[in-house]
């Protein structure tokens, strides 16, 4: 049995740390190879602590797809926490594989996913931590090929210069690509850096960063990108997984020995979404729709069941009540789960979709709670942002909820959308008091005891490949005064209110929306010892302001300025399926104040079909 060097020669280190269980590995149905009879050792590597990692489904995925294949070694790593990592600098212990224990530069190819904007300083500290030189132009030809990928790839133009490659979209199928095709030049001799970069630029969905030449403008906008080769693609056109159902999915866990953020089994429904949210960036990226069928989804359910005896199954979509099967999966899930005490979770419920029939199947959870997400306190914001549903939706909504016991009903909002007034703001508040008044307006018989709403708000962020994607962010001013006003306005007591800090949405926004400029910024934070910023604890508004006076990048410029609809973007060398001519024409249709229906009414031609995928939506 391989067993850990940090755990064997850093004893002590690992008594002096909080939750050393980080750390040790040995987990039950985690994958232990010959690491001599393997011709790719691939570690993967999560820029967070270990319980929100674990925690991945994408993880889960990955980690089974390339362990599947004999010929490639897939290992996890994850960030550790403040005080591990002053341990490791202080005693010069680098950062090293879960299974194996060996340091990173003993792997062949060291990759890094990118599931959200502040982790970006985590990830440049774990490579420091691993010893590699954080500037991709500055990695000897010895040094582990270090991929990125992830949601946040779609703009990856803050971090591109760090990265040999970059998987753009799904990576069930990429990365086994990129790993065969590291074997096939080491095997017949053809391997060095430079030509396997060159090689893997010709796989779809692999973007190469330094193929290509950037230019700008003499006003800091981009001019255009260049690449260096005739081979080199203009623009690189996302991977996705075609047919869900027949594609790798984990029939086992790793069962950690400590506490993680979902300690459940995750039932991965389908991907995309047939909603059109003008602000939301994964119901853009995520297109074309694809489901996976009941039948296989049961099936899955009751194996991951019987491997680690987890007592919830939580099934995740971006919008679980749109599965088209979402009747048949759940009375063939109960028809078992009822009977081992396993309970179901749907996470993700639209209020014009929940009904009656779902609340009775899902009343086994453990919560007294329910969420929906209204995103905006009046119907006209409502309309602009295509949420497509309204007031009765909702109040139809919380009186199930009611009805079947809930008693808490947390609502998710955004502040600085587009085209927001103050009136906007405080009919937040006014739907909150709203859904109070459904309570009481209900029997006392037919209610549960002692109502409670919480509104959490969150800061619009205009992401790329939105419709949104042109808009200014407001200020922090802005966002400060319209959290002040909403506050005010609340003057129920059953009403909590709570926020995200608008100084973590600025920074979020200039990393979303940057360019390769911003790069140096980030380098600089990292510097001054910044990691972890998605904690509040170890987020520093103040150490970022300086480290963008520090290299002259000026946030405002991605943030408040705003983008010309014909400038050239940062994101345009990426292909997401979603055409600008349908962002374009969403945009205009905010501003007028219309919706456009989902994709189960029509097909809005959105350009994801030429994507491919087995789906019943795209023409």
């Amino acid at each position: 049995m391989s067993t850990n060097p940090l755990l064997e020669q850093y004893s002590s280190v690992l008594k002096s740390v909080e939750k050393p269980g980080r750390y040790i590995g040995g987990e039950y149905n985690r994958v232990i190879k010959d690491k001599d009879a393997v011709k790719c050792r691939f570690a993967f590597c999560f820029p967070d602590t270990y319980e929100i990692g674990m925690s991945n489904l994408g993880v889960r995925i990955l980690y089974e797809v390339l362990n599947r294949d004999p010929d490639v070694w897939c290992e996890r790593v994850y960030a550790p926490w403040m005080d591990m990592k002053e341990k490791m600098e202080e005693y010069s212990i680098p950062l090293t594989a879960i299974e194996s224990g060996d340091p990173l530069d003993k792997f062949d190819i060291v990759a890094f996913t990118l599931q959200y904007e502040l982790c970006y300083t985590t990830v440049l500290a774990m490579m420091k931590l691993a010893g590699f030189p954080i500037w991709a132009k500055d990695r000897a030809e010895d040094c582990p090929l270090i991929i990125g990928g992830g949601p946040c790839a779609f703009n990856c133009e803050p971090v591109a210069e760090f990265f040999d490659l970059i998987n753009i979209g799904e990576g069930e199928e990429v990365l086994l690509e990129i790993c065969r095709l590291y074997n096939k030049m080491k095997d017949d001799g053809s391997y060095t850096r430079s030509a396997f970069l060159r090689e893997a630029s010709h796989i779809e969905g692999v973007y190469v960063p330094s193929l290509y030449e950037v230019d700008y403008n003499p006003d800091g906008t981009l001019k255009e990108y260049k690449p260096l080769y005739p081979d080199t693609p203009k623009t690189i056109r996302k991977r996705i997984v075609a047919d869900l159902d027949n594609a790798p999915y984990p029939e086992k866990l790793i069962m950690p020995y400590i506490e993680t953020v979902h300690d459940r089994i995750t039932l991965e429904v389908y991907r995309g979404c047939i909603r059109g949210c003008r602000f939301c960036q994964a119901g853009m990226v995520y297109r074309p729709i694809r489901e996976k069928s009941p039948d296989v989804l049961c099936k899955t359910a009751k194996c991951l069941y019987e491997n680690t005896g987890y007592d919830e199954i939580s099934l995740i979509s971006l919008s679980i009540s749109d599965y088209s099967g979402i009747r048949e999966l759940t009375d063939k899930l109960l028809s078992w789960t009822d009977r081992a005490h396993v309970s179901l979770s749907l996470p993700s419920l639209r209020i014009d979709s929940f009904s009656e029939e779902l609340m009775k199947k899902v009343s086994s959870v453990r919560t007294g709670g329910i969420t929906f997400a209204p995103e905006a306190g009046t119907q006209r914001l409502r309309d602009v942002i295509n949420k497509n549903v309204c007031e009765e939706d909702l109040m139809r909504a919380v009186g199930i909820a009611f009805r079947g016991g809930k008693s808490n009903v947390k609502l998710y909002f955004m502040n600085g959308l587009p085209t927001e007034t103050d009136e906007d703001v405080v009919g937040i508040s006014d739907l909150a008091s709203r859904v109070v008044k459904e309570y009481y307006s209900m029997p006392k018989s037919d209610r549960p005891r002692g109502v409670s709403v919480t509104i959490s708000v969150a800061c619009f962020i205009p992401k790329p490949f939105t419709p949104f994607q042109w808009e200014r962010q407001a200020s922090l001013e802005e966002l400060s005064e319209k959290q002040a006003l909403l506050r005010s306005s609340i003057t129920d007591k059953k009403i909590r209110y709570s926020y995200h800090d608008a100084k973590g949405s600025i920074i979020e926004a200039v990393l979303a929306r940057g360019d390769r400029k911003v790069g140096k910024a980030i380098a600089y934070a990292v510097e001054q010892g910044a990691m972890l910023d998605a904690w509040d604890e170890y987020f520093d508004y103040d150490r970022w302001m300086d480290a963008f006076e520090k290299t002259g990048v000026d946030p405002s410029f991605y943030t408040t300025r705003g983008y010309g609809l014909d400038e050239v973007l940062p994101w345009d060398i990426i292909d997401c399926g979603v055409t600008k001519a349908y962002l374009r024409r969403e945009r205009d249709r905010a501003y007028e104040g219309k919706t456009t229906p989902s994709c189960a009414e029509h097909c809005n031609g959105c350009g994801a079909n030429k994507l491919g995928g087995k789906n019943k939506w795209c023409n």
